[in-house]
This record gives structure tokens, sequence and C-alpha cells, in this order.
């Protein structure tokens, strides 16, 4: 069974390792085989893997890309322990992550991967705003 994916004007699609360029219209492609393939949106950089879980999602993204769990394996592990230690609750989600890695379901862990930074953003704002309400409850003295 074919993967279909479409593509918006102008969108980029990894395959393997080589990336395609949608032109101007909306395309439709049905890719048969096993190669990595990522959606411009899903793939992140050194630059923009900018917190602890954009820098697992790139470390298990290389991976997936590479086919080869053992390219990062040390700084992944690295990565989750500083993770996990931050906010033992994420520990859930680093467990599917993990468990998709070592049974070789990189996809799979990729976006595992992606719940982990909405995760990761939910306790930013969670913190965020707590801290907004405690200045709030200053202000009233």
């Amino acid at each position: 069974m074919a993967l279909k994916v479409e593509l918006k004007p102008g969108e980029k699609l990894l395959v393997g390792n080589c990336i395609i360029t949608n032109s101007d219209q909306r395309t439709r492609l049905f890719i048969e085989g096993q190669a990595p393939i990522l959606r411009e949106k899903d793939i992140l950089t050194p630059t923009t893997a900018d917190t602890p879980a954009k820098r697992v999602y790139l470390a298990v993204q290389i991976m997936y890309i590479e086919n080869n769990t053992d390219v990062l394996r040390r700084e992944y592990f690295s990565l989750i322990n500083d993770i996990v230690t931050a906010a033992p609750s994420s520990m859930a989600i680093v467990d599917r992550i993990s468990n998709d890695i070592l049974t070789g379901a990189l996809y799979k862990a990729l976006k595992s991967a992606k719940q982990l930074i909405q995760f990761e953003q939910d306790l930013i704002e969670n913190a965020a705003s707590r801290g907004a309400s405690l200045s709030a409850g200053d202000q009233d003295r």
C-alpha cells in the first residue's frame, strides 16, 4: 500500500536523503518503498531545536533519516535523562519514545517526540501563567 502525500505549492518533502520541492500548484504523490519521509513542517534543524524536547526530537529525527539508532544513542539518553530529571512527569512520553526506538519503530518514536515537545510547551505555559498570577498577587499587597 502506497503512502499518499499531498503537497501545497512550494512545500518541501524529504524522501530518503533527497529534498523534493513542489511547484506552484497542489500535488498528490503516492510513495511506495522503505525510505524515510518527512514533510518540511516536521523537520527540525540544529538551529530550530532550541529546547530540550526539540533536541530529543532532532536526535530521533536523525536516527530515523539515517535508519540507525546507534548514530545518536549516547546523546539521546543524555537528553532524556536531563528532561526526566527536570520534569519527572514526562516519564511516560519518554518511555514511549525509548520503546519505539528499541523496537525499531523510528517514525512512531518521532511522533511520540512531537508529543514531548507539546508537553514541554504546556509545562512552560503553565509555569508562566502561575508566575503571572503570583506577580499579580504581590501587587495586591
